[in-house]
């Protein structure tokens, strides 16, 4: 098929474009030309920007694909734009939303029939912690209305090689400086990511098998004390949630740590079963965990948590016991 890739140079744009390539088919990738990385060989590559509306879709005019993906619309100005011109050119479209769109649900598991949070109004083009759930549901609406041949995919927290967040590969590079390591919580707490590669593996699935629907798209679900014992911590130092919480510990110096009961928790237990019936399979934890410790050891970052911050709440866990 020809596809064309709405952002295929970034993290998950890169698996999807490559995947495509894997499988023969014909990509154009549409970009706005920030990112460094470039696309394989043998990718059409044109330059423009959404958000200037049907004037920066200029280089997509006069042109047709079998199937867009889209995996970089964040706003409705953006999405308004390419579905309004993409609608006479493409006969699929394949909309990357996220599991934002369910806001803070009270427990899990998250199905695709959890209600949504309010859409956000189609003018917002700020894209921060309390629009960005909004902002996709607004974005899954204007694909709906435009398209009848429709697939949206909602992941969960993404990550695997190339991943730009460092919120994964914080723990992978934490665990492997050694010495005593802060672990949150009591180890009971739930953790769930899903690879980029099995996201990427579904994207392609559901373009060669055409299937349409909405679908979450999540991986295994383990306690951090699995997660522990996973990255092979010699010494971890368990500091209850209370604690971090008191010394205003956030998402940020402690990524991926959702405490059971906290906010958004139950994002930590989201329901893949309709898109594995629809053929989306996973990645067993230890095989991502295996492959971030790898490309980690080549492209090296600074760690989300301070050591001095560290220390000091080891020393305060210490003082508690």
């Amino acid at each position: 098929m020809n596809i064309l890739v709405l952002g295929g140079t970034g993290f998950l744009g890169r698996h999807i474009t490559q995947t495509l390539l894997d499988r023969h088919h014909q990509v154009t990738v549409f970009a706005r030309g920030h990112t460094r990385a470039l696309p394989p060989a043998g990718v059409e590559v044109l330059t423009g920007d959404r958000e200037l509306g049907l004037q920066g879709l200029q280089a997509l005019q006069g042109r047709s694909w079998d199937a867009c993906v889209d995996c970089s619309g964040y706003t409705a100005v953006q999405v308004q734009a390419s579905t309004e011109l993409l609608k006479n050119l493409v006969q699929h479209y394949v909309y990357l939303s996220a599991v934002s769109v369910y806001g803070d649900p009270a427990h899990g598991p998250v199905t695709e029939d959890f209600p949504l949070v309010e859409p956000a109004p189609a003018h917002i083009t700020e894209v921060d912690g309390s629009t960005y759930g909004p902002l996709k549901v607004t974005c899954e609406q204007v694909v709906r209305k435009a398209f009848q041949h429709h697939t949206v995919l909602r992941p969960q927290v993404v990550t695997g090689p190339f991943d730009p967040s460092g919120r994964y590969s914080h723990w992978v590079n934490r665990a492997r400086a050694g010495g005593e390591m802060l672990c949150p919580g009591d180890g009971t707490d739930f953790l769930q990511v899903v690879d980029v590669r099995d996201v990427a593996a579904f994207v392609v699935h559901v373009l060669e098998m055409q299937v349409s629907g909405t679908f979450n798209l999540s991986g295994p679900r383990f306690t951090w004390g699995e997660f522990v014992r996973m990255l092979g911590v010699e010494h971890p130092v368990w500091v209850p949630s209370a604690l971090l919480k008191e010394a205003g510990l956030t998402f940020v110096e402690l990524p991926l740590y959702r405490p059971h009961g906290g906010p958004r928790s139950s994002l930590m237990h989201v329901d893949h079963q309709r898109a594995s019936n629809a053929g989306f399979k996973v990645t067993p934890a230890e095989v991502t965990l295996r492959d971030m410790q790898l490309w980690s050891m080549q492209h090296p970052e600074p760690l989300a948590m301070p050591a001095d911050l560290e220390q000091r709440l080891l020393r305060q866990s210490k003082g508690m016991e």
